[in-house]
């Protein structure tokens, strides 16, 4: 009897610890991750160049490339939810923009075209922050991009 107690407390103790390591449900878009690297305002001096669009044969990299020149001081105070900043030293999405690394990104395009969209609606790039943390890139709808230039 003795053993039967016991093997019914380790039992007991691994369900307590297995519960506790269970994933909690989360919202979509947030993540338990900490938020990838930004810059909460522009600097002073200028801003990186973005790659020539021309460079690239798809029409869907073309546009974000193209968008993403026009709004430079938007996406350096933007994060990039591919983890560049851990993988390649990017300090914000511009940073995938100024090399080729966003042409082989869809996470890096489709924040790019979010955060264009965002900004021809008058968001600031604290608004557009926040809706990238919250995962809205995610509801870009690139196909629009299909044709370079865009189609209005």
């Amino acid at each position: 009897m003795n053993s039967f107690r016991r093997i019914a407390a380790v039992v007991a103790v691994i369900g307590a610890a297995s519960t506790s390591m269970i994933a909690k449900p989360q919202m979509a878009g947030q993540s338990a991750e900490p938020t990838p690297a930004f810059h909460s305002k522009v600097p002073a001096g200028p801003l990186p160049a973005t790659l020539d669009p021309a460079q690239f044969d798809n029409p869907i990299v073309q546009n974000a490339y193209a968008k993403a020149a026009k709004v430079k001081k938007v996406l350096y105070q933007q994060p990039c939810y591919c983890h560049c900043d851990r993988g390649f030293g990017h300090g914000s999405l511009l940073d995938c923009f100024a090399g080729k690394h966003g042409s082989v990104c869809d996470v890096c395009i489709k924040e790019a075209f979010y955060s264009y969209e965002q900004t021809k609606k008058k968001k600031t790039a604290a608004q557009i922050r926040t809706g990238i943390v919250n995962g809205e890139w995610q509801k870009v709808d690139v196909s629009k991009y299909e044709t370079y230039p865009p189609q209005p």
